[in-house]
Order: structure tokens, then C-alpha cells, then sequence
């Protein structure tokens, strides 16, 4: 007579089974790990509960919190700020030759993130003209990057216009990777944002940057700017 089992009751006789590998052991509860790690996280999210702030931020937090754990904080911005003034280096575009090419992208990529663009030869790129534009914010925001400049068609001979605007990436001598045109970002309607998500992913800036914490209201891709390329919705010549 066989008499049927359910491992996954807890009983002596199951007990028994289990000690001698008749029956696998029963499987661990998850509950008491998940509500471990729920209120470690709760722990580390009011631990961190500044991480985000700046130092006009801290400043105003006086009143609420402890004044050592502020002074922490503070020390550890202008630490982070100390840090970005001295690796901030670039902080413009460099148009640059092919015959520069070496020297100002790959062999400078050992040091840096290098980041170059290669433009389309005909103003009637409504994304290249995009691009050019944020290309100089991000390379005034991001110092410790550099950003490049160059033709396409003068740096790969005949290269097609309609691949415009190129992003090349380059660190430690090598691309780590190249984007045709702006389709995956947002295309004519891409944004810094769009851009400093690119370089988070790439790892050239970090989540914790200052500089993404804070983005001011006044900023160059917000208001109208009299250079600022416009966008055409109807312009079809991109994509030919």
C-alpha cells in the first residue's frame, strides 16, 4: 500500500522524510526576507534623505535636522563641486581637422570621455542643426567631457548625408558607441535630457552628479534663443 505525501505540510513524519532526502526540504518562507529588505530600504532612504539636496538646500534644513549630519552633508557638496571645477576642462565644442583627428579624439580619449559629432554639410538638417545646439550646452555643462565637432563628409570621405548628425563615442582609444541620426532619441524634438541619459548610460556621468539635480528654470533649451535652430515638422529632406 502506497501511501501518498504532501511535502509541503509540516509534520514530524515529513520531518523524518526530509532528513533522509525521501522528500525535498520545504521552501524557505519569503515574507520575513522581503519584510528585511523593505525596512532596509526604508533605512537607507532616511539615511540618504539629502542626497539630492544642495547646499541652499542643507541651509534651509537647519531648523529640522542635526547639525553635525548637515555639516556631513555640506562638506561632502563642496567636496563634489571642488572635484568638478578641477576636472572641468573643456567645458566648449572643438571643431577639429581630420588630420587632428588622432590626436584630439582617440589618443585624448585615454584621459576622458570623448564625444564627437560629425554634421551634415547641408544647413537643411533640421536634426544636425539640433544637435549642434545642445552639443554646446552639454560641452558647457559637462567640462569634464569633451565634445568635438566635425563634417562628416570631411572626416569619412564620402559619407552620406543622410547618416547626419553621428555620434561617435571614444574612451581609452576605442568607440564604445555610435548613433546615427537622433531616431533614437527623439529626433528633431530631442532635448539635454535626452542627451544626459546618454551619458549616464554610457558612465561618463554618474546618477549622483550634482549637476543633474538641480536644472534651472532660465536654461539655454527652455527659453527662445534668437540662434536656436527651429523645428519643422513637414521637413521630409532628413530622411532621403
Amino acid at each position: 500500500m502506497q501511501v501518498e505525501v504532501n511535502p509541503n505540510e509540516d509534520t514530524e513524519w515529513n520531518d523524518i522524510l526530509r532528513k533522509h532526502g525521501v522528500i525535498p526540504e520545504k521552501p524557505q518562507d519569503p515574507e520575513p526576507l522581503i519584510q528585511e529588505a523593505l525596512v532596509e530600504a526604508e533605512k537607507k532612504a532616511y539615511e540618504n534623505r539629502l542626497e539630492d539636496k544642495d547646499l541652499d538646500e542643507l541651509d534651509e534644513l537647519e531648523d529640522e535636522e542635526d547639525e553635525a549630519f548637515l555639516e556631513q552633508y555640506r562638506k561632502k557638496r563642496l567636496a563634489e563641486l571642488s572635484t568638478l571645477q578641477q576636472t572641468s576642462v573643456h567645458n566648449q565644442v572643438y571643431p577639429i581637422q581630420k588630420v587632428d583627428y588622432a590626436r584630439e579624439v582617440t589618443d585624448a580619449s585615454a584621459k576622458y570621455f570623448v564625444l564627437v559629432h560629425l554634421t551634415s554639410s547641408s544647413d537643411g538638417n533640421v536634426e544636425s542643426r539640433v544637435l549642434t545646439e545642445l552639443w554646446r550646452q552639454l560641452a558647457v555643462k559637462y567640462g569634464d567631457v569633451k565634445f568635438c565637432q566635425i563634417r562628416g563628409n570631411m572626416c569619412i570621405e564620402g559619407y552620406p548625408d543622410k547618416n547626419t548628425p553621428t555620434i561617435l563615442v571614444y574612451k581609452d582609444g576605442e568607440i564604445r558607441r555610435q548613433i546615427i541620426t537622433l531616431r533614437e532619441f527623439n529626433g528633431p524634438r530631442t532635448k539635454l535630457e535626452d542627451l544626459e541619459r546618454m551619458l549616464l548610460d554610457l558612465g561618463a556621468i554618474k546618477e549622483s552628479d550634482i549637476r543633474l539635480k538641480k536644472r534651472s528654470d532660465e536654461s539655454d533649451d527652455e527659453r527662445p534663443a534668437k540662434n536656436k535652430p527651429q523645428v519643422e515638422d513637414d521637413d521630409d529632406d532628413d530622411w532621403d
